[in-house]
């Protein structure tokens, strides 16, 4: 059993520290040697790198931080997939991992999700998880994070505002869980996850009701997205 126990938190903590690989701040550096947490919105993600650095570094950091989202959950399948793994699983009395991995691979996504947000190598600090939360969906089941994807496109097509179009995203996950019929670990994911998610937009959402919340392409003086 302490085995299986340690075997599964080593997979959280590489889940945590996968999702904590500073992207945007890494570029920022290398690129023109600022601390991007000290300039724009002071966020991590790839929509202050966009209006800091420019259109192809902010793709860049989009991309990375839905790989890291999508690693996490590939990791555990990974890893569970090995004879070692179920050799732990029945020596700790369980006989079907099967049943584990939805639960795993929640944890494992939400873990990533914090290390986004919360980076052992920022001193805690970090964006706001909208690219890594993309990635675990696309990881945990690719309609869900196609379909969360495509209603941020929508929004954003509509009002330019990243941040409105990265919360209604954030909302829908849970519904569109539960609507293709996904397991209930996934589900409770879109919930916690897009809690998160919305948690991290407080400010934003303050400023969406003052009219005050920058489109893209203007000129930002306080914190916006991701």
């Amino acid at each position: 059993m302490a085995s299986w126990i340690i075997l599964n938190g080593a997979l959280l903590i590489a889940a945590y520290l996968l999702g904590s690989i500073p992207t945007g701040y890494a570029l920022g550096k290398w690129m023109l040697g600022i601390d991007i947490r000290q300039v724009g919105s002071g966020s991590t993600g790839a929509t202050n790198v966009l209006r800091t650095l420019g259109k192809w570094p902010g793709l860049g950091v989009l991309l990375v931080d839905v790989l890291k989202g999508v690693s996490a959950i590939v990791l555990i399948r990974y890893i569970y997939s090995l004879t070692f793994t179920s050799q732990l699983a029945t020596a700790a009395g369980i006989e079907n991992t099967v049943t584990v991995i939805p639960w795993m691979a929640t944890l494992a996504g939400l873990s990533a999700v914090l290390g986004h947000s919360k980076s052992i190598w920022l001193g805690f600090t970090g964006g706001k998880s909208v690219a890594t939360s993309l990635g675990v969906l696309l990881g945990l089941y690719w309609p869900v994070g196609l379909g969360t994807f495509g209603i941020f496109g929508i929004v954003f097509a509509v009002s330019r505002i990243v941040s409105l179009s990265s919360i209604i995203g954030a909302i829908s996950v849970a519904g569109l869980m539960f609507a293709l019929h996904q397991p209930l670990a996934y589900v409770l994911f879109g919930i916690a996850g897009g809690v998160f998610v919305i948690v991290r937009h407080r400010s934003n959402i303050q400023r969406l009701l003052n009219g005050t919340e920058p489109r893209i392409g203007e000129k930002l003086e306080t914190a916006a997205s991701d």
